[in-house]
């Protein structure tokens, strides 16, 4: 219990008052401060006892995009065996706070509570702790409990409905080994002998007869789905408000992308790679990883991660960046894709790449939905 800063004013005036008084001989001023210190002594009556309850708190859901609710859901039990006086119950979340007024309880009685968390910033979002306070009607003191423990809320990228746009592209054995070998593999791409823990369905009995070894075939799908976006986290490309636009519409690609089951990789200029193979999980992933990611002040090119070939490459950037070194990248991918956001809707000509530009994400992920494959 500690009396707040208004408790302490009236205490500090009242001891005055009754100085003054007894030493001037004022009958009011001495009225006035035994009604002062009349006050204060309850006030730290009535809050000398702590909150007696048993509070839960959670989270619903745990994951929203940026600009939805999240709703925070209190339950209160009284588990003593007395009546328990009303109480008020405050939660942080991401700088915001949220009080709720909790009524009085029966000994015994539980009472469920609701409340909505605001979710304006991209990112983690801590909640809580919780902290139950009670005071008295006029607010001179306060005693005040912290209760539970800190939860994690994830604020997503606002996503937009957008087509599950993916590519193949065919490689072969003379482009050299592969460091992705995917699941489902029907394209020969080496043989070599057999090793104790080989599948006995992958002998190549033909080779195996013409050089008396048991030799076997490795091979990989080369023209499953795939979609590869590159976000671009430069400083210097885009704004912080036009950042925030760009991660919506990489979240909108890959979101739809790992939803359709395609696989789905993320890169960005300051060296993010998360590469999913497709399904609710990964988008998930994906998400969560675009919710971590913050512009970067340090140099580099756009496209420096890019190491991969295969299926749709999308970079997501602003209009005014530089992105002639995408035209180097068109043998590796059967299609590329710049969708940049830029105030006027125009953005520079890439040869051999298909150009999408608007003002914000819900307009380029229009576009990119408008495209016929």
């Amino acid at each position: 219990m500690r009396l707040t800063g208004r408790g302490t004013a009236v205490l500090v005036v009242s001891l005055g008052l009754g100085v003054a008084g007894f030493w001037g001989r004022y009958p009011l001023f001495l009225l006035l401060a035994v009604a002062g210190l009349v006050a204060v002594v309850a006030a730290v009556s009535m809050t000398l006892r702590r909150v007696g309850v048993e509070v839960t708190r959670d989270v619903y859901p745990d994951r929203v995009e940026r600009g939805s609710q999240a709703l925070g859901k209190l339950k209160v039990h009284n588990n003593s065996g007395s009546w328990q006086r009303g109480f008020l119950a405050r939660d942080t979340a991401g700088g915001f706070e949220r009080t709720v007024q909790v009524h009085g309880l029966a000994p015994g009685a539980s009472r469920p509570y609701d409340y909505h968390l605001p979710t304006p910033v991209r990112g983690r979002m801590p909640v809580g702790p919780l902290t139950l306070s009670r005071t008295d009607p006029f607010g001179l003191a306060r005693n005040s409990l912290t209760v539970g423990d800190t939860v994690t809320l994830w604020v997503h990228p606002r996503s937009y409905p957008a087509l599950a746009r993916t590519g193949g592209f065919p490689r072969h054995h003379h482009e050299g080994r592969s460091n992705e070998h995917l699941r489902g593999s029907l394209d020969l791409r080496e043989l070599r002998e057999y090793q104790p823990g080989d599948e006995v369905r992958d002998i190549h009995w033909k080779a195996t007869a013409r050089t008396g070894q048991l030799m076997v075939k490795e091979s990989a799908d080369p023209d499953q789905p795939r979609l590869t976006v590159v976000l671009d986290t430069r400083a210097s490309s885009m704004p912080e408000s036009g950042f925030e636009e760009a991660a919506d519409i990489a979240a909108s690609l890959l979101r739809s992308a790992a939803l359709a089951g395609h696989h789905a990789r993320l890169l960005t200029s300051c060296g993010t790679d998360l590469a999913t193979a497709g399904g609710p999980l990964a988008a998930r992933q994906l998400l969560d990883q675009l919710s971590l990611l913050r512009q970067s002040t340090a140099a580099g090119t756009l496209l420096s991660t890019v190491r991969h070939q295969g299926g749709c490459l999308a970079v997501v950037t602003s209009g005014s960046a530089d992105v002639a070194e995408l035209s180097g990248l068109r043998s590796r991918y059967s299609s590329i894709s710049v969708l940049a956001l830029t105030p006027d809707g125009n953005a520079t000509h890439v040869p051999g790449a298909r150009v999408l530009a608007a003002a914000d994400a819900a307009g380029v992920v229009a576009l990119w939905n408008e495209v016929r494959a």
